[in-house]
């Protein structure tokens, strides 16, 4: 009996830089169907990348009892093992950060605003 190997591309997961936005706002805006990003876009901290394509990113945002949490975007393409993958790695990553939006509701309220109004007008 003859086996075959199917090598699956792998996720990578990397920290979110100011380069990585212009991809993070296609995801969400596809994703949520908008033409202009929205509080729910919040601030991205981590994302994944198959072969140099972002395929997800998770994002801060605040609840509706106005504690931070975190929710993930995802472009379509990855096996359910994958994204649940993904968002056990940011979960890991959102509680061992420490920073000022990861803990401070006002200062991640003022950071998803001023991020989403410089991405709304580029």
């Amino acid at each position: 009996m003859e086996t075959t190997v199917q090598y699956q591309d792998q996720l990578l997961y990397a920290e979110v830089y100011i380069s990585d936005m212009l991809s993070l706002k296609n995801i969400f805006l596809q994703s949520q169907n908008a033409k202009k990003l929205n509080q729910d876009f919040g601030i991205p901290f981590l994302l994944a990348k198959k072969k140099n394509a972002v395929m997800a990113f998770a994002s801060l945002v605040m609840n509706e009892k106005g504690d931070i949490t975190f929710k993930t975007y995802d472009k379509g393409g990855l096996s359910e093992s994958e994204k649940r993958n993904f968002t056990l790695r940011a979960e890991s990553y959102f509680k061992k950060n420490t920073t000022a939006n990861f803990r401070n509701p006002d200062q991640l309220k003022s950071s998803i605003w001023k991020m989403i109004s410089w991405l709304n007008v580029s």
